[in-house]
């Protein structure tokens, strides 16, 4: 499996419409997208967060689900939304043993 996380700040924008949409692209690639376990926006509730204030968190069966969701049109559309309310961003990637 394939751990997916792109931790985020965003702009005074971000507002209960921004989350809601945000909530609704979430809904959108977990329907579309094959291959994911699990898939959130979430917020941030680490206290050393610096000033990563929420992430994107998605479990993928396997690295060519993770590629296929990458170019996706949910996940397409999605960044492009959320492109211009994002701050500062920083993704890791990394396989997950199932034992």
């Amino acid at each position: 499996m394939l751990q997916h996380v792109v931790m985020m700040s965003y702009t005074d924008a971000a507002d209960d419409s921004f989350m809601a949409k945000i909530a609704s692209y979430t809904d959108r690639v977990r329907r579309e997208c094959a291959g994911i376990v699990n898939y959130a926006h979430c917020p941030n509730v680490a206290d050393r967060r610096q000033q990563y204030t929420h992430a994107v968190v998605g479990t993928f069966e396997s690295h060519a689900a993770h590629e296929a969701y990458q170019v996706s049109p949910a996940h397409q559309e999605m960044k492009a939304y959320m492109a211009a309310f994002i701050v500062d961003l920083v993704a890791c990637d990394t396989l997950i043993d199932q034992d």
